[in-house]
């Protein structure tokens, strides 16, 4: 029998394989035997391991020697420990990319803990009798699961048993495994994409071009509103939500039909998405609006003012942020004045402008475009950086204008003479309106300098209008 290691601190080491890590763990010990915790959520993720959330605990036993188990890719994340006896640990990462067929091995006795990340295949070979190792998970065995499998002689991974496997207890289905030029490698878990179609979604569909694990839905084929989301995917495969939904229709939003559809899209549907998130340990990107500000303050808005909305769409979005905001793992990127594909103000002031039409414009509210590229870069930075959890603002750079600043602009870039617009007040736009209007916040201007902090720098508004007109 080996001796426990009862001088130990609680340490964690990284490996060869990344994300399998290696915890040394206290042991406290006397005549009477010893005590240890096994998991200690604080202390594990002050450390840096990431909450993984456990929820099922396993035991495995052996009483000989020379057993041996594996090689197994499982779909789930694993804390394994050892609660008597002693094992050889053999590693192999079995995830697609660069690091495919990297090997690890250690010996684990009750003062050693081993994190295997999904995709990770996880051997273990008994070097003492009564020996038994026990494993939390982070999902329910379910018979749906996908596991990816290699042969514990491959010649390739070379892993040097201690006791041969031709004098170890191996099962028959172990020694069926395939070599590891035939295993086919475990794709990273999926990204889900909800609102796919809109302007959003259009742009999210050019950056993402190409990436596999990315999965997409419009409306006619994902109910936000479904009673049964929680059962519409398997969500453990899941690694990030992107929700591009929204309802837009400021003013409509004022109509009871428009209220009820606002309230559904933009609030319950991200309420339900988080609670999901949350479950699953999924990270769940939202976009919310300026709107969420009442628009009286005379500085740029920072990603922690209250919120306070004027309208019913604001009101709508503030739920939706506050509902994402409980999920663990998120990220809410506040917007102001979208432009993207489809019907929008820039491609409307364009077509007035060929058409020889002199456009009254407001200008008292104050901010800076946000084209839908720019969004979908800043998602796709934030998932694959994964920064700080919370809210990030995002709005090109560059001066603050107003809306009949943009529009002189627009046709000035289309050719015609700017002046042809003219400027008047919010009140003075709306005077003569006869369906309900959405009131407005006068001041949209979203501070950058979180966005700013994370190496990410939102291109000049002028640059992407230009584009946005260029043939």
């Amino acid at each position: 029998m080996s001796e426990i290691d009862f001088g130990k601190s609680l340490s964690r080491t990284e490996t060869t394989i990344p994300g399998l890590e290696i915890f040394d763990l206290p042991v406290h010990g006397d005549s009477r035997g010893w005590f240890k915790e096994n998991w200690q959520r604080e202390k594990m993720t002050a450390l840096g391991l990431a909450d993984f959330g456990p929820v099922q605990n396993n035991v495995s036993f052996n009483d000989a020697v020379g057993t041996t188990r594996g090689i197994h890719a499982e779909p789930w994340d694993k804390w394994v420990s050892i609660a008597t006896g002693r094992i050889f640990g053999a590693w192999v990462d079995l995830r697609e990319g660069p690091t495919f067929g990297a090997v690890f091995t250690a010996e684990l006795d009750p003062s050693k803990a081993i994190f295997v990340p999904r995709g990770v295949g996880n051997s273990y070979q008994t070097l003492e009798p009564d020996t038994a190792y026990t494993y939390l998970v982070n999902d329910h065995w379910s018979p749906d699961a996908s596991y990816s499998f290699l042969n514990l002689a491959d010649e390739t991974a070379a892993i040097g048993w201690p006791i041969p496997l031709a004098d170890a207890e191996v099962s028959a289905k172990d020694l069926a495994h395939p070599r590891l030029a035939d295993v086919e490698p475990v794709a990273p878990r999926k990204t889900l994409v909800i609102g796919s179609a809109g302007q959003l979604g259009t742009a999210l569909r050019a950056e993402f071009d190409g990436v596999q694990s990315v999965e997409w839905t419009t409306r006619d084929d994902f109910d936000l509103g479904s009673t049964t989301l929680a059962e519409a995917r398997r969500w453990r495969d899941y690694d990030t939500i992107i929700n591009a939904a929204a309802y837009t229709a400021v003013d409509r939003a004022e109509t009871p039909d428009g209220r009820r559809d606002a309230w559904a899209v933009n609030a319950a549907g991200p309420a339900a998405l988080a609670r999901i998130a949350a479950e699953h340990g999924i990270t769940l990107v939202h976009v919310s609006s300026d709107y969420v500000f009442d628009g009286s303050a005379d500085r740029a808005y920072a990603e922690d003012d209250l919120v306070c909305p004027l309208g019913v769409y604001g009101q709508t979005k503030a739920a939706g942020d506050l509902a994402v905001s409980t999920a663990p793992r998120h990220y809410i990127v506040r917007t102001s004045w979208v432009i993207g594909s489809g019907n929008n103000f820039v491609r409307t002031m364009a077509s007035l402008a060929e058409k020889g039409v002199d456009p009254k414009v407001v200008d008292d509210q104050r901010g800076r475009l946000t084209f839908a590229t720019e969004i979908a870069r800043l998602i796709r930075t934030l998932v694959e950086t994964r920064p700080s959890f919370g809210v990030y603002n995002l709005t090109s750079e560059g001066e603050v204008v107003t809306w009949a600043d943009v529009a002189r602009r627009v046709f000035e870039l289309a050719g015609h003479d700017p002046e042809r617009v003219t400027g008047v007040s919010t009140e003075q736009y709306f005077a003569s309106a006869t369906s309900p209007v959405a009131p407005r916040p006068l001041n949209s201007v979203l501070d950058l300098t979180r966005v700013h902090g994370i190496g990410f720098r939102p291109r000049a508004g002028d640059d992407l209008l230009r584009e946005y007109l260029s043939p």
